[in-house]
């Protein structure tokens, strides 16, 4: 199976989603480690992320990004007006 580049431009079909999964696990390992979130906040993060009308197949319709890769970072938030990752309750 050919591996293709991630491109923010192509459609769902033209990339082959297993490897647009290891680049963005690439992409978390290669943060240096006082730059990730600790395990827990990831997870937390992911798990509202999963419960957004806004997550299409990995990614993030607000702003783009792979919200793995985003929920990833020690200090990003939730692109949404509202940060989702940062309301109480």
């Amino acid at each position: 199976m050919e591996n293709k580049k991630i491109c923010y431009k192509c459609l769902l079909e033209d990339f082959d989603e297993n490897a647009a999964l290891l680049t963005v696990r690439e992409m978390i390992n290669a943060m240096p480690a006082e730059n990730r979130a600790d395990e827990k906040e990831y997870r937390r993060r992911l798990d509202i992320c999963k419960n957004c009308d806004s997550l299409i197949s990995g990614t993030c319709v607000k702003c783009g990004c792979y919200v793995e890769l985003r929920a990833a970072g020690k200090n990003r938030s939730c692109p949404d007006i509202h940060d989702r990752w940062n309301r109480e309750g």
